[in-house]
Formats: structure tokens, sequence, C-alpha cells
């Protein structure tokens, strides 16, 4: 791990350059360009830019309109307005035509801070992957977001694409790859699994490196594609070590660890502990503070872990 990144950061930028690549890329922002960082690709490519103000809903049933005459689009809000103020829209002007609209969600998770519960959403995936066709994509660090940012460019129909505010560890080498649906394996081992998303990834790796120093070793997969799932990889997770610890920055009710429970019940049972917002709402404080009072840590992780072995 080197430098800290925002996601959003690297999406803004990787957006920014695809417009010179992709001139049917149109993008729409409901008046947060600073913040979700498509501030940059309007600099550079003002006449297809457009900012809807505030009015999410008419944000996307724009970009479906746009979409299906041909456009790329790529739509950006925080992710608790795109997947909530917005959702109706999604599901039946987006999902239902098949639209070939990126929806780029920044600000997912606790990790929003100091704006409180009510701008914190962690029920995104949730609600998001439950629409059929809808591709969910969470990236880890600045190196997957800039990759699957140009992944989902290419890739034909609705996604909803989840980016986070605050600064996160580089865990990538530049020349890393990703595929849509492919699973990435951080870290070897059969003493267990530890399956994690987005900005969790990080804390998942940590966990693993120490608990290596205690003779147990953890397999790691970055599932940054949550639908469609990587469902080789997680049922040979299991098969081989036993046990799985899902970590996500979003609710443990219908997320990445439901989604795993979801296929690991039917094809391969095996024990599993679910790391992420228990049922609750969250609160202001600073996103370090606040993983801290969730359980969203390396040592919430370790526990878990540990417990699983025992088992």
């Amino acid at each position: 791990m080197s430098d800290k990144i925002a996601t959003r950061q690297a999406y803004g930028e990787t957006l920014a350059k695809l417009g010179a690549t992709h001139p049917e890329i149109v993008v729409l922002d409901g008046d947060l360009s600073g913040s979700t960082m498509t501030k940059l690709f309007a600099k550079a490519y003002p006449e297809r830019f457009f900012n809807m103000g505030i009015a999410e809903q008419n944000l996307y049933g724009t970009a479906a309109g746009l979409a299906l005459s041909g456009k790329t689009v790529f739509a950006s809000t925080f992710a608790m307005f795109a997947s909530g103020r917005a959702y109706e829209i999604v599901r039946n002007s987006i999902a239902y035509t098949g639209a070939n609209v990126k929806i780029c969600a920044t600000h997912a998770g606790l990790t929003v801070g100091e704006d409180g519960g009510s701008h914190q959403c962690i029920e995104d995936i949730a609600l998001m992957r439950v629409i059929p066709g809808m591709t969910v994509v969470s990236p880890a660090d600045a190196v997957s977001a800039r990759v699957l940012t140009e992944k989902i460019a290419e890739l034909k129909g609705p996604v909803y694409f989840r980016l986070g505010r605050s600064a996160v560890p580089v865990l990538y080498p530049d020349d890393a790859t990703f595929e849509i649906g492919k699973a990435v394996e951080l870290r070897p081992g059969n003493d267990g699994a530890i399956i994690a998303t987005g900005v969790m990834v990080a804390e998942a790796v940590a966990a693993a490196d120490r608990l290596k120093e205690e003779g147990l070793q953890l397999r790691v997969l970055d599932m940054h594609t949550i639908k469609p799932l990587d469902e080789k990889a997680i049922l040979k997770a299991a098969s081989e070590t036993g046990g799985i610890v899902t970590v996500e920055e979003h609710s443990v009710i219908g997320g990445l660890g439901g989604a795993v429970a979801e296929l690991v019940v039917r094809k391969q049972p095996v024990p599993m502990a679910m790391i992420g917002v228990n049922d609750v709402f969250g609160q202001s404080g600073k996103p370090s503070e606040l993983l801290v009072a969730h359980g969203l840590t390396a040592d919430h992780i370790m526990e878990a872990a540990r417990r699983l072995k025992q088992k």
C-alpha cells in the first residue's frame, strides 16, 4: 500500500481521458460536479456536459433518453440521491429499458464522515443489485477505479458504480488488470477467506497480513463486482478454506454479505461472518472514527476470522 487517493478522484480523471477517445460519451451531474469530480470532464468537453441541477429524477430520466438515442451516459451524484431519490427512475427508465447509463455514485458509505447519517448511504448495494440487469461495481482503490471506469465505458447496459469520498490506500500497481464479474485474489490462504468490497478491501488486507504473523493464512478476495457475482471464486474459497468473512461499508442486510450467503447456502455451506453496518443509521464523525464505532476495522475482521477458525 502506498499513497492515499479517493476513488472518486480516479473516476473523474479517467472519465476526462475517455472523453478524447469516446466521442459518444456524455456526462450529466446533479449540481455536484466539484465533489463527484465530473468537473474535469466538464472543463475538457463542455459541449458534452450537462448540469441537471438538484433534480435527480430528471437527471436520470434525461440520462435514459440520451442513452436510448445512442449515447454512452455517465450520470453522477451522491449515492444517497442516485439510489434513493431517483430509484424509480433508475428502475423503470434505465434498467427496464436496458439503457446504457453508468450511474456513478460518489460519497457512498460511512466514510462520507461529518455529513452524517442522512448522507451516509449504506443501503445502495442492496437496492441496486435487486434490479434485473443492473451491474454493480465497487472499486477498492484508485487503480481499480480507473481501470473499472474504462471497463464500464465499454460495457453495454446499466451499471451502478459505487465510489467513496475519502482518500484510501492504493493497493494495486498501475499495470493491474481487472475484469467485470471476476474477483481478484490479493492474498492466498486456506485457513479461511475474507471477501471484501470497496474501501474495506484495504482493511481486509491489513487483517490478513497481521493474522499471518499469528500463523493463519487467510485468503483475501477483492469482490469489486457484486453483480454479476464471481460465484466460481466464492465457491472455491468456501470449499478450500472452510469459512468466509464478508466485509463491506454497507448494511449487513442485502449487500455483499447477503449476496455471498445466498450463494454459499445453496451450493457450498460453510460458517460465515458478516462485517458491515448492523441495521442502524450512521452518525456524524471522522471516517476513521466511524469505522471503529461500527466495527469496520482490521481488528474486527481478525476477531471474526479467529472465531470462524475455532468452529
